[in-house]
């Protein structure tokens, strides 16, 4: 679809409204075509795209705006898995870092097809708690997944499910031994359901037409890209050999694509905690033993979903 142009006093300039006689009455005219080589071809649209909304918690409905056919998701993600803590033993013969949690399922620069008027209801997803229980000298500890984010149409049904990342554990251990067992968060899934649009062109919101195919501001930086979370970190069993011996906790999964980085793990040998992760990725793993003890488990990132609506033809 080219820009369309129309001459006023001599001058040429591009049309943001046109307009036709029907039945004696000037009405708004929504597209119109020309012939190219004997097809017809597209060369305006009266709607431009709306503006972004961000979804960053909860669950609401909004609507389709008239004259709209499709929604262009610049990014979503479910939500991050917490991290287990650190723990520290008295006889053990060794002490215990906590693995990273597990980061959601994205999206990034995709366009699905609505129907203009239908409602969509959305929910996005939470980052899951950190394991830092502390009975039973901190045995176990064991982390939260996050929850899903979600998008669908009244219409068209369901459009995505972005699963979210499991929370990291250390279960099994004793103040005696022996050596808990490190489990790291799970990679969440995604289902995608509503029928994407991978061509066609679109009015954008300043005015130029541009292919849907342009569409790359998303975290990954390619159109039209989906898929499952990470698995958190884990090096080995997470445990060291030797009472008193110090490791540091494991970074939380990436997440859109290994774009966003995932809550860093607890460094060795300092009182600093695991970190939180950000937009989906999982929180980062506790460390052992800086001193006194261990130290405890990040949170996972939360979900979130950005979103316009275009008419794409």
């Amino acid at each position: 679809m080219a820009n369309t142009y129309g001459k006023v006093s001599g001058t040429f300039q591009e049309a943001d409204e046109v307009y036709a006689k029907a039945s004696s009455t000037w009405q708004d005219v929504d597209e119109v075509y020309a012939k190219e080589s004997g097809t017809w071809e597209l060369v305006f649209s009266s709607f431009e795209a709306t503006s972004y909304t961000l979804l960053s918690s909860g669950s609401s409905t909004f609507s389709v705006p008239a004259k709209a056919n499709a929604i262009h998701i610049q990014y979503a993600v479910g939500g991050g898995g917490g991290a287990a803590g650190g723990a520290d033993y008295d006889k053990a013969g060794g002490e215990s870092a906590g693995a990273g949690g597990g980061s959601g399922a994205y999206i990034s620069d995709k366009v699905f097809t609505v129907v203009e008027g239908e409602t969509i209801s959305y929910s996005i997803g939470s980052g899951g708690a950190a394991g830092n229980q502390t009975s039973n000298f901190k045995q176990p500890r064991i982390a939260s997944p996050g929850t899903s984010t979600t998008l669908s149409g009244s219409t068209t049904g369901s459009l995505f499910t972005l699963g979210a990342g499991g929370g990291s554990s250390g279960t099994g251990g004793g103040v005696q031994g022996p050596l808990r067992t490190n489990t790291a968060g799970t990679a969440g899934s995604a289902a995608i359901s509503g029928t994407a649009i991978t061509s066609g062109n679109f009015r954008d919101s300043d005015g130029t037409t541009k292919s849907v195919t342009a569409l790359t501001g998303g975290p990954v930086g390619t159109f039209n890209q989906s898929g499952n979370g990470v698995t958190g970190g884990i090096s080995g069993s997470n445990n060291c050999g030797g009472d008193n011996c110090q490791i540091g906790g494991s970074n939380g999964g990436t997440s859109y694509a290994g774009n966003i980085s995932g809550g860093a793990g607890s460094p060795v040998g300092t009182s600093t905690a695991g970190a939180a992760g950000t937009r989906g990725s999982g929180g980062g793993g506790g460390g052992a033993q800086y001193g006194p003890g261990s130290t405890n488990g990040g949170v996972g990132g939360n979900g979130e979903i950005r979103y316009r609506f275009l008419k794409v033809n």
